[in-house]
This record gives C-alpha cells, structure tokens and sequence, in this order.
C-alpha cells in the first residue's frame, strides 16, 4: 500500500509544480509560498478531525516535537527556495534539480539513520547524479 501512495504523492507533487509555475507569475514568491502554506495547514487539519485522530497531540513526545518542528522548518525552506526557484527558472529544470534530494536523502539516511548503501542504491544515486546535470545542461 506504501507504493500508491508513493505512486499518488509523485503525481502530486508533479501537479504542484506545474499549478505553482503558473500561479507563481506576477506574484513574489514569499507571499506564493505563504499562501500554498496556508492551503496545506487547512488541508492537513481538515483530514486530521475528519480522521478524528487530533487527540493523539497530547500523546507526542517531546522528542518528536523537537524533530517534527525541525522537519517543519526544513520543508518551510524548502519551499521557500523552490518557489523562487521556480519563479526564476524552467519548471523541468527545477523540478530536476529539486528531486536530486532523492541522493541527498540516501546519504543523509545512511550518515545519520544508519541506512545501508546497496549496488542498486549507489548505481541509481550515481544515474539520478548524471541525469540530473544532463537535464539542466
């Protein structure tokens, strides 16, 4: 089931991009990221009371509040510099360079979650490493 969702979230994000490039025109991409920030924060919450789920807040740890807020802060970066990224380049450009973080978060994973390196993982990091600097070249 992981996968469908997987599968869903990639044409999620695809869709983004494209909505977002469009959007994004004439607008300053702070002011764009704040206001597609405050579509997802209504959207999230919206599902959390719709899955009746908001009572397990009080049964979060301090130290996933610690990882959950730092997470926050990365994705509201994230966004930040993607949208101006967006704002300024191609969107198949941006987006190329934007999903290099699929090797950026292998290493990370194997540096600090002690994720093992396969063949496969070095082989596909090393082809997503090329074909990112083909696609933008």
């Amino acid at each position: 089931m992981w996968f469908v969702f997987a599968v869903l979230s990639a044409v999620f994000a695809a869709a983004t991009s494209i909505l977002a490039k469009i959007g994004i025109e004439g607008v300053n991409s702070n002011l764009a990221t704040a206001i597609r920030t405050v579509v997802v924060v209504l959207m999230a919450w919206g599902i959390v009371f719709i899955t009746n789920t908001q009572g397990g807040v009080t049964e979060i740890s301090k130290r996933s509040w610690i990882f959950l807020t730092l997470s926050g802060l990365a994705t509201g970066a994230s966004w930040l510099c993607y949208f101006k990224a967006l704002q300024m380049g191609e969107a198949s450009k941006v987006v190329t360079v934007d999903k290099f973080s699929i090797v950026l978060t292998l290493i990370m994973a194997a540096v600090f979650l002690h994720e093992q390196f396969t063949v496969k993982t070095i082989i596909g990091s090393i082809l997503i490493t090329v074909g990112t600097f083909v696609m933008i070249l």
